[in-house]
């Protein structure tokens, strides 16, 4: 199994799907017969601890601390589950084969509620009829048996391991760490015990690789600690091995490294794209070549941090990197929790999604709050569809698995619609979802075509939901824009996530208080299913980070440190107190998600003070309720995804007067639809619909479609065309896009 390349993710990220960074880099390496191998060691370690070996060890430590001391300060709730580790130790196997998919039986006995044992997570639960009664048994079981692990982790974090967290791991040490201190005395410390566990699997798959090179990817605040643990055991045990860390949190917080004491840990720290600067430390350390030319990389000279960015070495175009491999990962063994009701977040955590990206960097990039000044963000490089549809084809192959979430900053319409169209043609099956801005493009037929190639949900920042603030953003949408928008994707039968911000620099109460309204008017429309609020905060690559001035705010820190260097706290003088509002905010949404409590009064939320809104209380509903005027540009797409209706002539006779009509009867997976019309129209129409097929190479423009008719001998085309029958069509498949 011996590699040049060992690329792993430190604990702890998700734990349903790995992440993807070692696995568009792997497919970057087959791509220039460079070896490697891959590993997750978050999902390793996970089902290392969750097991009967690791809980019996886990519990064995505990009861030898277990003093009268110690159990005062454990509380009640830990000595219920150390008095209950019985019961834990021989149903932990069992619980771990059904969230792997392999034990689905096993539903019915935990939601019986009297196979798991239970401890204060269970007082906790949301109303699981609002959340699984039209879901069914397994999802039911599926949030039950993560609580069960949310007791285990309470566990581990009060008695052992107080970093211990599911999808971060001693985030609190790498969150905003200007000083490498903390974190660095930190890893003076002993092992704790999951670092023990952590140590033992790197250890194995050190043996079995035996790279030249190893590749730590770095992509949260929660993976930073397991990261440096690793980087630390190995600078002991192969100090002939070369180190290198990458990732999106280097990618945001370590721009300015300074602090030479990184370097006892790692050899080099690589910024933005791997692929280029991968390739460089391969051939420099094959080569054992200067350091000079290597690609965006920090080393160590002389004591001192040094960054080397060869100019002669430039970046893949997205095309040029390969299908992302998913080979060597545990792809059987992830976990789909539900550790929380909101919609998305589930999606998030339940099920194993493949991920791709449809185009590097965001083509939008003017969000005031976003990182647009990097790389990942600013440089906007697109695939093909026929490109993205091959590797969704060969990922397909690889894993056995047809979900795919796109992982874009914000996927472009323009090339959702191209790929939409080209799985269509192709004939997959897949489930997909990305993330999107809501923009107008976003039609009514655009949402249909998409719905119609598999996607089943979207997510996009509404941030707040104020026509000011959304200028001041520079998100170029409106609130009603927004909600015409959602309203599309709602009736095509996709989930709309939003995510939300509050805390904006000059955002007043009364703009907090008007976007809440504006947010609870369109749960209550029924236009959004699932949304989360985030605070605003003030990063050292954005717009309002880089001129804070010019937004009106300023800076109590600078963010400038020998280490990481991202979130500057500051101080928004004409801002409302924007604290006051968080559990407000998230109570009111948690409500509305459940589909409750529309009528309560906004000021019924929050324990201060605040403003009535402003926004009439019917404001979305008449927005939606408007005629919505669409000029089609002549050069749209005209595309029949239906089959060929059946066609019977016949004659109508009526006052003495008879007319040879036709009727077009359209079967879809659902629906029967008969239409009649003059039956020279009528027989035009089937056949131009054979050519709108989407399955042909030539695509028809709505210009030509008229031209067709008219060459036809027939006359009013959009008489015909815009109107009823023929404008009702969209519903089995006739779209202009």
């Amino acid at each position: 199994m011996s590699a040049t390349v060992f690329l792993f993710t430190p604990p702890f990220t998700q734990l349903n799907t790995p992440y993807p960074a070692t696995a568009y880099l792997k497919g970057f390496l087959n791509t220039k017969n460079i070896t490697s191998f891959q590993a997750d060691l978050g999902i390793e370690v996970t089902l290392s601890l969750f097991s009967k070996e690791g809980l019996s060890q886990l519990f064995e430590k505990i009861n030898e601390t277990n003093s009268s001391a110690t159990s005062e300060e454990w509380g009640d709730n830990i000595q219920r589950i150390i008095a209950l580790q019985d019961d834990y130790i021989n149903t932990i196997d069992d619980v771990i084969l059904f969230l792997q998919g392999k034990n689905p039986t096993l539903a019915h006995l935990i939601c019986k509620r009297n196979f798991l044992p239970e401890a204060s997570r269970f007082s906790q639960l949301d109303d699981l009829v609002w959340a699984f009664g039209s879901m069914g048994t397994q999802d039911n079981a599926k949030h039950l048996a993560t609580m069960y692990l949310e007791d285990l982790s309470d566990l581990i974090q009060q008695c052992v391991d107080p970093h211990f967290g599911f999808s971060r791991y001693a985030e609190r040490l790498a969150r905003s760490a200007n000083s490498f201190d903390e974190l660095h005395g930190a890893l003076q410390q002993e092992y704790t015990f999951i670092d023990n566990l952590l140590i033992n699997v790197l250890e194995k798959r050190m043996a079995e690789v035996q790279p030249a090179l190893v590749a730590v990817s770095v992509p949260f605040p929660g993976n930073l600690y397991a990261a440096f643990r690793c980087g630390q055991w190995l600078k002991k045990n192969y100090p002939d091995v070369k180190v290198a860390m990458g990732g999106g949190f280097p990618n945001t917080e370590l721009r300015s490294l300074s602090d030479a004491r990184v370097f006892e840990f790692f050899d080099f720290i690589a910024l933005d794209d791997g692929e280029a600067p991968i390739e460089q430390l391969v051939q420099c350390l094959e080569k054992h070549g200067p350091v000079d030319e290597l690609k965006r990389t920090f080393v160590l000279e002389d004591g001192k941090v040094v960054y080397l960015n060869n100019a002669a070495c430039t970046d893949y175009k997205q095309g040029q990197v390969g299908t992302p491999d998913y080979s060597d990962l545990l792809l059987d063994k992830y976990i789909s929790a539900i550790e929380v009701v909101n919609p998305m977040h589930s999606l998030w955590s339940d099920g194993r999604w493949n991920k791709l990206t449809m185009a590097h960097g965001c083509y939008w990039g003017k969000c005031t709050f976003c990182d647009i000044s990097l790389d990942y963000i600013s440089r906007y490089d697109p695939l093909t569809a026929h490109t993205l549809c091959d590797r969704i084809e060969e990922i397909i192959v690889q894993t056995g698995q047809t979900g795919f979430h796109f992982v874009d900053e914000a996927a472009p319409p323009a090339l959702m619609r191209s790929l939409a169209l080209e799985i269509i043609r192709r004939k997959l099956v897949i489930s997909w979802w990305t993330n999107i801005r809501f923009e107008k493009s976003f039609t009514r037929d655009l949402c249909l075509l998409l719905k119609a190639s598999g996607c089943i949900a979207v997510s996009g920042g509404l941030e707040v939901a104020s026509d000011r603030l959304l200028e001041l953003i520079q998100k170029g949408i409106t609130v009603a824009q927004v909600a015409r928008v959602n309203k599309h994707f709602t009736e095509a039968g996709i989930m709309v996530h939003a995510y939300l911000m509050y805390g904006f620099p000059t955002q007043t109460a009364q703009e907090t208080i008007d976007s809440l309204e504006m947010v609870r008017q369109m749960f209550q429309a029924g236009i959004l299913q699932s949304a989360f609020w985030h605070q605003f905060a003030m990063t050292a690559h954005s717009p309002v980070g880089l001129e804070p001035r010019k937004f009106k705010v300023k800076k109590e820190t600078e963010a400038i440190g020998a280490f990481a260097n991202n979130d500057i706290v500051h101080e928004d003088p004409t801002g409302a107190d924007h604290d006051t509002f968080t559990l407000g905010l998230k109570k009111s949404l948690l409500n509305y998600m459940h589909g409750a409590c529309f009528d309560h009064p906004l000021q019924k939320w929050f324990d201060n003070k605040v403003p009535k809104t402003t926004v009439p209380p019917n404001y979305i509903a008449d927005i939606l309720n408007e005629t919505e005027y669409v000029t089609v540009n002549p050069t749209a797409k005209v595309v029949w995804l239906g089959k060929k209706p059946a066609v019977e002539h016949f004659t109508k006779s009526k006052k003495g007067n008879q007319w040879e009509m036709a009727s077009l009867t359209f079967q879809s997976r659902r629906d029967t639809v008969n239409i009649k019309v003059d039956q020279a129209q009528g027989q035009w129409l089937a056949d131009m619909l054979q050519k709108l097929s989407v399955g042909n190479v030539k695509a028809y423009t709505l210009q030509e479609v008229k031209q067709s008719y008219e060459d036809a001998g027939l006359e009013d085309f959009e008489l015909f065309w815009d109107n009823k029958p023929v404008n009702s069509l969209y519903k089995f498949g006739l779209l202009t896009l």
